[in-house]
């Protein structure tokens, strides 16, 4: 839940309004969000911004 909180700034009440299942698919987001906006060593070290990712919704 801090997680989801930190990155989105929701209050707690609101993270635990949650599923356990939207929760859980909301940080796999978070996360697919930071490693797309991390340059990795192979890849040119750009910073990129979230208007560079091509993000589809996964269901």
């Amino acid at each position: 839940m801090a997680f989801i909180s930190y990155y989105f700034h929701w209050s707690n009440s609101e993270v635990a309004a949650l599923e356990h299942s939207a929760r859980r698919r909301w940080c796999s987001e978070i996360s697919s969000i930071n490693t797309a906006l991390t340059p990795s060593e192979k890849q040119n070290k750009k910073e990129k911004s979230l208007r560079d990712i091509n993000f589809s919704p996964r269901m």
